[in-house]
């Protein structure tokens, strides 16, 4: 780098990925800002005025430098250089050049602390701080710490082993064998998600919630679960609510009948077990919520992407922000290990035919699934296209006439908000009558 380039670099400024020094002091934590962000590089010998000042370099200030960040924990690589393109010394101008490339190990820390670069400075991170950019790096794992609990439900062991096709009697060696456990019985947070009945007992944000709502907005709500048993279980209640939640159209050729859902369940599972599996479990201020409309189905779990992962990576690299619980799931063959998820998911929607899938990333993991035509089966016949929630609904009303609300909530498994809107939309679209009064009266099938 020539006098001219100096001279242009100093009437920049600093920034992102330049800082000026006039002296060593201080440097260690502009270096570890630098490593612990996209790199960077110190120039030595320019003040904060912008001006050049220069400094002697010696042999003596380059031992220096290196002896400060071998005292970085862990160590960070530097290239210091005082020469031009050309190869020769730049002694004219006595400005040393510190090159830090992003470093491979982060978290990087000095005497004073963590610091990042932050815009033309740096700043020194706090506690949440660190452990949200331990976090982010990949290097904190939740679901392998160790908690205070050793309370696990032998039954859940045992069904789960089942599932594995591991034959082997359940005890405190077990839970150590699958992982989940140390060899004093503590489980770990995976542990506790899988082997415990209710998770939300001791991980408050543990649990999968489910909502259907009337029209394209989160305005009226018609059903609303919220599941807390154990997370293979959360999975398969969470994907039963989608089942009685949307259309279920039948395809009849011959003697044959298909039933057509109104998405791809096995896409939709996919992607559950891909929010179970990827969440950040650290920010107890949200749980995976499941959100279907008129016109999409969307599940929502926070935590960004982890590094070095990009939305343009997806489907080509595995990178699991919990291993093991995403090893635990693998065990009982719902998910591969190869990073393929998303590539199936699209696969099925493919399929499918009238699904769109999309992805959005902003701090949350959002998977949309989009309709391309809404309502396909609302104008066939009752007999060949009604949906699954309302065709138990007519069976249970044509088994008791008189079957309560409480006692059909009971029986399908929707809240009693949920029958009652599902009732009022099956009257309005004459598939049923109402004979009598609210009590004492009795429901009546419209035949068609």
């Amino acid at each position: 780098m020539d006098k001219k380039e100096i001279e242009f670099i100093s009437q920049e400024g600093e920034g992102l990925k330049i800082e000026f020094k006039e002296s060593i002091s201080g440097i260690d934590k502009e270096i570890v800002a630098f490593a612990n962000s996209n790199g960077g590089r110190i120039f030595l010998g320019i003040d904060d005025r912008n001006e050049i000042k220069g400094i002697r370099i010696t042999n003596k200030l380059k031992s220096q430098i290196q002896d400060i960040v071998r005292n970085c924990d862990p160590q960070i690589k530097i290239d210091l250089s005082s020469k031009d393109d050309s190869g020769e010394p730049e002694e004219s101008e006595n400005v040393l050049i510190i090159n830090i490339p992003e470093g491979k190990d982060k978290p990087y820390k000095c005497s004073s602390g963590f610091y990042l670069r932050q815009g033309a400075n740096s700043q020194k991170m706090n506690r949440d701080e660190i452990i949200e950019f331990i976090s982010g790096e990949g290097k904190l794992k939740f679901d392998k710490s160790i908690t205070d609990i050793k309370e696990y439900d032998s039954k859940l062991v045992s069904e789960y082993l089942d599932k594995a096709g591991i034959k082997q009697k359940t005890s405190k060696d077990t839970l150590f064998n699958l992982g989940v456990a140390n060899k004093e019985g503590f489980l770990n947070n995976t542990g506790i998600l899988f082997f415990t009945k209710n998770p939300k007992k001791f991980l408050i944000n543990a649990y999968i919630t489910c909502a259907r709502y009337k029209g394209i907005e989160k305005i009226n709500v018609i059903d609303r679960k919220d599941f807390e048993e154990d997370l293979a279980s959360q999975v398969e209640q969470a994907i039963e609510f989608v089942k009685r939640n949307t259309r279920l159209e039948y395809e009849i050729k011959g003697l044959y009948r298909k039933e057509i859902p109104e998405y791809p369940i096995e896409a939709v599972r996919e992607a559950v077990l891909n929010a179970v599996m990827h969440r950040d479990y650290f920010e107890t201020g949200a749980n995976v919520q499941i959100d279907i409309f008129d016109d999409k189905l969307t599940i929502t779990n926070i935590g960004g992407l982890i590094k070095p992962l990009t939305k343009e990576k997806l489907g080509k690299l595995a990178v699991r922000r919990n291993p093991l619980i995403a090893d635990l799931f693998h065990r009982i063959h719902l998910v591969e290990k190869m990073g393929t998820g998303i590539n199936r998911i699209k696969e099925e929607c493919k399929k499918h035919g009238n699904v769109n899938f999309k992805i959005e990333t902003n701090g949350f993991f959002i998977a949309i699934f989009k309709l391309k035509k809404i309502g396909k089966t609302s104008e066939k016949t009752v007999g060949e296209t009604v949906g699954e929630t309302v065709g138990k609904l007519l069976a249970l009303i044509n088994e008791n006439s008189r079957i309560t609300r409480e006692e059909l909530s009971a029986k399908t498994g929707l809240t009693v908000r949920g029958v009652e809107w599902n009732l009022a939309k099956m009257k309005e679209d004459g598939l049923i009558r109402r004979i009598g009064p609210a009590k004492g009266g009795h429901w009546e099938v419209i035949e068609k």
